[in-house]
């Protein structure tokens, strides 16, 4: 893999690598050096297992997370692959388990490739810590495609949710007739297509007099989302993000 890389992109920076036991990153940094020696090799491991970096620092963990990345999800690395590791990888990058799913979604919406959480390290420490890459050429290993579309498809919609494209709004009025069809109506007018309704009388925590009103909205983007949510309170209505997709990128 190291070789390809090389061979088609000679002036390569970095490469990032997703480290489990070790034996990917130890056969592409010894073949990678050989080549070119001042190439820098980057490992990544989720935090949930880190248990690489934990052995060169002389730790021991005992995980007890679940991680979307399972293909790295590794408690002991190997004897062998550590040493080798400790000799030619530059650093071991940690990534938050929210960044590997953001790498899912933007390889599958850009790139059109459909990675595992374990194949997606890579690209998540480069959106993790993007000041170590600016400036660089990084070549990043997709190292796996086994995804099963139920963890894909929740990748994806919980994407939307960071990305402020799908929020949850919980509005609050007077429970009058026609109180829901204004609410819809401003939804419609902004641009915004309600997923979800839900009604809330007897579970709201509104007074009796008033009713609150549940949207699940899509919108173009976060500028959208937050003009839906003016619109919404221009017009009298108190308005809560219970999704905290206002806030969650901002």
């Amino acid at each position: 893999m190291a070789i390809e890389f090389l061979q088609a992109f000679p002036d390569l920076d970095v490469l990032v690598v997703p480290i489990g036991g070790g034996g990917l990153i130890s056969g592409i940094a010894v073949a990678a050096k050989h080549i070119k020696p001042d190439i820098k090799i980057l490992g990544v491991q989720t935090e949930a297992y880190p248990a690489m970096k934990a052995a060169l620092e002389g730790r021991e963990i005992h995980p007890t997370k679940v991680t979307i990345a399972e293909g790295i999800a590794v408690k002991k690395p190997g004897q062998i692959t550590r040493e080798v590791v400790r000799q030619l990888v530059d650093d071991i990058l940690i990534v938050k388990e929210s960044m590997i799913e953001d790498a899912i979604d933007a390889l599958m919406e850009i790139e059109k490739v459909v990675v595992e959480g374990a194949g997606a390290a890579g690209l998540a420490a480069v959106l993790q810590f993007p000041d170590l890459f600016r400036g660089k050429k990084v070549g990043l290993p997709l190292c796996g495609g086994n995804i099963d579309p139920r963890t894909l498809s929740f990748c994806v919609m919980r994407g939307m949710v960071r990305d402020g494209r799908i929020s949850r709004l919980k509005v609050t009025t007077l429970d009058l007739p026609g109180a829901l069809a204004r609410v819809t109506a401003i939804v419609g007018k902004v641009g915004g297509n309600i997923a979800e309704v839900y009604h809330q009388r007897q579970f709201a925590t509104a007074p009796v007099k008033y009713t609150e009103i549940e949207l699940v909205v899509e919108t173009k983007d976060r500028m959208h989302g937050e003009r839906l949510v003016k619109a919404l309170e221009d017009a009298g209505l108190e308005v809560t993000d219970t999704s905290g997709a206002m806030a969650m990128r901002g």
